[in-house]
């Protein structure tokens, strides 16, 4: 199964709902949206709308009730989890408030760990690695264990790690959020030059509505429906 160059993400018609206890608790019903090859939309919406479950399900990590769920033409619903597993490594880059490195890997062997999934020779690793690093400001850092990094530090190397195997997609749950203004401002400006740089579509979701000025456009998510939608200055 393979994807297109094109990775417009298209959303028909899906629902979802979890279990909770005897009951079903219903997040999305028929949701519709598309989102362009190259796009950056934020997501922005009170705690329970489902802002995390999209990445989820756009991810591959969860899957929906019903509807349909593709990107540049593939349907995710049509993969078995082996597949599943392969597009995403090759597609999806996942950034976390939390960063969610390896205490004793240096950033550079942070950087790496999803290259070593790939057929890439260790010198093209490492010389993947030392790129990566660069564009996003940590050459000097690049033996450095996260204890040894800032908070703002440690998320460029999750970015890094996230951008590793070149996905075109990048999928960002509150990347801010741990972070104080000046380093978040700085981390949304790595976001935008790499969208607007690479051509990398990212979906971010934030609760911070200040973040959102970086995207392109955002959209305003409540009890599984999309109610707004702004377009911003900077695109």
């Amino acid at each position: 199964m393979t994807i297109s160059n094109n990775s417009t993400i298209e959303l028909r018609g899906v629902s979802k709902s979890y279990q909770r206890g005897k009951s079903k608790v219903p997040i999305f019903d028929e949701l519709t949206m598309t989102i362009e090859d190259g796009d950056f939309v934020a997501i922005m919406g009170p705690s329970g709308s489902g802002k995390s479950t999209i990445l989820n399900l756009i991810g591959g990590i969860d899957t929906i009730d019903a509807g349909a769920i593709s990107v540049g033409g593939t349907v995710l619903g049509n993969m078995n989890e082996s597949a599943l597993t392969r597009w995403r490594s090759n597609h999806v880059g996942f950034v976390f408030q939390f960063y969610n490195l390896m205490p004793m890997l240096s950033a550079a062997e942070n950087v790496e760990l999803p290259l070593l999934l790939t057929s890439l020779s260790r010198s093209e690793r490492k010389k993947r690695v030392e790129t990566i690093l660069e564009i996003v400001g940590l050459t000097e850092r690049a033996r450095h264990l996260p204890s040894e990094l800032s908070g703002g530090q440690q998320q460029r190397v999750g970015i890094a790690r996230a951008v590793a195997a070149d996905p075109q997609i990048l999928l960002c749950d509150e990347p801010t959020g741990d972070l104080d203004r000046k380093s978040a401002n700085e981390i949304l400006e790595l976001l935008q030059l790499l969208n607007t740089k690479l051509n990398k579509t990212i979906i971010m979701v934030t609760h911070d509505e200040s973040s959102t000025a970086y995207a392109k456009r955002t959209l305003f998510l409540d009890k599984g429906r999309f109610i707004q939608q702004e377009m911003n200055q900077c695109a």
